[in-house]
């Protein structure tokens, strides 16, 4: 049975010793609302289903996400870390204050809305609902707090889109190739190159070792990848040219692995290369602002099937998992289907 106690500041205090059950204690207004929560919490324990709420009603999401941040995104890629370092500013600038136990599904739907409101994309919020869901799935599951469901699980979340469909001309190819490769960073120039011939993601580029790359077998072998999977990329012979290129740049220490690599840190290490800013202010320059440097990875991947390749070949390639991700990058021209289709009709 419960004990309720009317406490010195004229509250009532709760408390039920259960065997099998931690003891449990709640302060309330009212000895009727104390009333009432020892013969729910009894229930529960009879029925084997008590949860103890205390932590989640005393914890903020901020305390939270402290430990989530410390504990969890380590665990994460290097470059989806810095990704998360905005996600979780954001978040905690509207949830922090709030305990976990007082986050409601309405409220995390009037994040969603308030977000796109504000011009967010929809991928935008999308990830940050991602980040929030996944930390109330962490401390239920893992951490043990008290809660019994994600307010996140089910909200609907913003439509992903239509992906986005940048192809770029053979003029602008060339006004972008010569433009990197007149910078006097030559690395620049072999990185862009090496996008559209290869299809591989910026991170895995700016990362390649010498050690990755086979020139005799034409190919390099990519073991951090944004799935996980590692995967051997077929070079073309215009990539294996530029590939050469950056391999005897002169100015790579002869200690460093990283074939684009930047200034030396305070630690003595190396990291990728840095072009973004370049990158951006140079194509800003000739009128390319609108594209990034994915796009050149959505070139490459649409030529892939352009001149042929299968599904599955692209894709052992690409290092895309499914097909329904792959038909996102290879949006075939309507020209070119024309013609093959003129093909089989001559036959």
């Amino acid at each position: 049975m419960a004990t309720i106690v009317k406490t010195p500041s004229g509250t009532w205090k709760a408390m039920i010793r259960k065997n099998g059950w931690p003891t449990s204690t709640k302060t309330f207004r009212t000895k009727r609302d104390a009333e009432d929560w020892s013969r729910r919490t009894e229930d529960e324990m009879v029925r084997g289903v008590f949860i103890q709420r205390a932590p989640s009603e005393k914890m903020t999401i901020e305390t939270v996400m402290l430990r989530y941040v410390k504990e969890v995104v380590p665990t994460k890629k290097p470059s989806t870390q810095k990704r998360e370092v905005t996600r979780v500013k954001q978040l905690l600038s509207h949830f922090g204050n709030y305990s976990l136990a007082a986050v409601t599904t309405e409220m995390v739907a009037a994040y969603r809305d308030l977000r796109l409101e504000q011009g967010k994309s929809n991928n935008t919020v999308r990830l940050e609902l991602a980040l929030l869901g996944h930390l109330f799935t962490v401390a239920i599951k893992e951490w043990h707090i008290g809660l019994t469901y994600s307010p996140v699980a089910n909200i609907r979340k913003p439509s992903p889109g239509a992906g986005r469909n940048r192809r770029i001309s053979l003029a602008e190819e060339n006004l972008l190739i010569e433009t990197m490769d007149n910078h006097s960073n030559p690395m620049l120039g072999w990185i862009t190159r090496i996008a559209i011939e290869t299809g591989m993601r910026q991170s895995e580029i700016l990362t390649l070792k010498v050690s990755q790359v086979d020139l005799k077998k034409r190919v390099i072998r990519l073991t951090d990848t944004k799935n996980d999977d590692a995967r051997t990329v077929p070079l073309t012979k215009n990539a294996t040219l530029i590939i050469s290129e950056a391999l005897l740049n002169p100015l790579r220490p002869k200690d460093v692995e990283l074939i684009f690599f930047g200034e030396q840190g305070k630690s003595g290490q190396r990291s990728p290369y840095a072009f973004n800013k370049v990158f951006g202010d140079l194509k800003a320059k000739i009128g390319m602002a609108d594209l990034h440097f994915h796009d050149l990875r959505h070139e490459a991947v649409s030529r892939f099937v352009e001149v042929g390749l299968s599904d599955q070949e692209v894709a052992s390639i690409s290092g895309h998992k499914s097909m329904q991700m792959l038909r996102r990058y290879t949006h075939l021209r309507a020209e070119d289907l024309v013609q093959r289709l003129d093909k089989l009709a001559d036959k």
